[in-house]
């Protein structure tokens, strides 16, 4: 079991996985934009979520095929998920440690932001997904 929670602990939750799936770091201009920075996200199935306090969780559709959800009292971004989809991705930085974890690979590299560079890390790069 994992649990993690947003900034002022108002959204809570747990996630059932003893060994959580390796992050992906998306660097795309949505991601970007609702996190601040590139989005790190581990992939969970929905019904390995629960959310133990949850009244603040705000969902955001930001395009046609996705939804964002972050704690309306303090906007801590905390999940990614594509409309109608069995799965979501939870913000890795918000999951409590040890993640025992590492990326995976960077997605969207062709869109990431003009102010950094992607260190040169052995991660796999992916232009697009």
């Amino acid at each position: 079991m994992h649990t993690g929670h947003c900034l002022c602990g108002a959204t809570r939750f747990t996630i059932a996985l003893d060994t959580l799936r390796q992050p992906s770091a998306c660097h795309c201009s949505q991601c970007r934009r609702s996190s601040g920075h590139l989005w790190g996200g581990t992939t969970v199935m929905n019904d390995e979520l629960t959310l133990d306090a949850g009244d603040n969780l705000k969902w955001f559709r930001s395009s046609e095929w996705a939804e964002r959800g972050f704690c309306s009292a303090c906007g801590s971004s905390l999940f990614y998920r594509p409309v109608n989809s069995d799965h979501l991705s939870v913000a890795i930085g918000c999951i409590d440690p040890p993640t025992d974890t590492r990326f995976k690979r960077h997605i969207f590299v062709a869109d990431k932001g003009d102010y950094y560079e992607i260190g040169e890390d052995g991660i796999p790069r992916f232009e697009t997904y």
